[in-house]
């Protein structure tokens, strides 16, 4: 009963990480803006770091099942 919370915060962070990264992946390779207003790498290089640190938070919770 213990790892409910566990698996569903994993979840919950591993499908954002993907999501965010697929998402910024897609700009990038269109060459369109990740973040209006802001320098592109900049919102690439955050929103990839965001993302991956979202993939290691889902694993860790996952561990912990």
């Amino acid at each position: 009963m213990e790892s409910g919370p566990a698996i569903f915060a994993g979840g919950v962070f591993a499908l954002f990480g993907s999501g965010l990264l697929m998402w910024t992946v897609t700009r990038v390779r269109h060459r369109e803006p990740v973040a209006h207003g802001v320098n592109p790498v900049a919102s690439a290089v955050l929103a990839s770091v965001a993302a991956l640190l979202a993939l290691g938070v889902g694993a860790w919770c996952l561990t912990r099942v």
